[in-house]
């Protein structure tokens, strides 16, 4: 496993464009704006155990926005949780790497697809660690996009309500959206206010810097009473010149020579 978060997020944007090359996949996008949240998240936050993902005491993890699923099947592949060599069956006939997150794979709780749902049930897993007085806590990444979804804002309420203080919602807010930019879709601004008011604990942060990321998840657990809310601040495309703030690469798969440049741009 890799403990080194800056050289984990260089391996994991190596191998989610592999596997979108070779599938002749999409979202690489949405997927390289988050990378640099679930390095640090699973090199130096999350408790876990590789050799017993079902561990009761483990940390709980969901990423709600499961079209972005391969930077998280790459994580879980690089600490262990599975072969390297799985990775080379994302999106093949009769692979468990679907292109949505599958709960089929060890190291993750739920599928996702349809976005909306990770929050509310990352809001009953930690009602449930409160209410069993179990120490874990729960992790929710969700896209900017998916936050137009009222459920999410439903979930809000609720988590306040129930001062779940041992859950931490990482917004992935790289500004774009499947249909356009966010503030042009379905403005969210001002959007830690909304968050403030909502009465949750609202951090806002470069979602690209690894010790203010860590920073933030050190006020998170620390913060008693309200659940804390991380506004990071992500570029689409992160790492690769041509990707970066492009809605393209919503969609888009790279051909060989763009797959060729964007690995030689992460390899520095």
């Amino acid at each position: 496993m890799i403990k080194d978060s800056i050289a984990l997020s260089k391996e994991i944007r190596k191998c989610s464009l592999r596997m979108v090359y070779q599938a002749k996949a999409s979202h690489i996008g949405g997927a390289l704006s988050m990378v640099d949240l679930l390095s640090v998240l699973y090199s130096t936050v999350l408790k876990y155990d590789v050799s017993n993902p079902s561990w009761e005491e483990r940390d709980r993890f969901i990423l709600s926005k499961g079209h972005a699923c391969v930077s998280f099947y790459s994580t879980l592949a690089l600490c262990g949780f599975f072969s390297m060599e799985e990775l080379d069956d994302y999106g093949k006939n009769g692979s468990r790497l679907l292109s949505h997150t599958s709960h089929y794979i060890p190291g993750i709780e739920i599928s996702a697809g349809s976005l909306g749902h990770g929050l509310p049930i990352a809001c009953g897993i930690a009602l449930a660690a409160k209410r069993r007085g179990q120490k874990y806590r729960t992790y929710v990444i969700v896209g900017d996009g998916e936050m137009d979804e009222g459920s999410n804002w439903e979930a809000l309420l609720l988590a306040s309500h129930l001062g779940l203080d041992n859950l931490c919602l990482i917004i992935d807010y790289n500004k774009i959206q499947s249909l356009g930019a966010t503030n042009e879709v379905l403005n969210l601004e001002p959007f830690k206010s909304k968050l403030e008011a909502f009465n949750w604990n609202v951090i806002q942060i470069d979602g690209h810097n690894h010790e203010a990321i860590r920073r933030a998840f050190i006020q998170a657990e620390a913060f008693l009473g309200k659940p804390t809310a991380i506004i990071a601040d992500t570029i689409k495309g992160k790492g690769v010149s041509f990707m970066e703030n492009e809605l393209l690469w919503h969609y888009k798969s790279p051909d060989e020579k763009q797959y060729n440049q964007a690995i030689k741009e992460i390899e520095g």
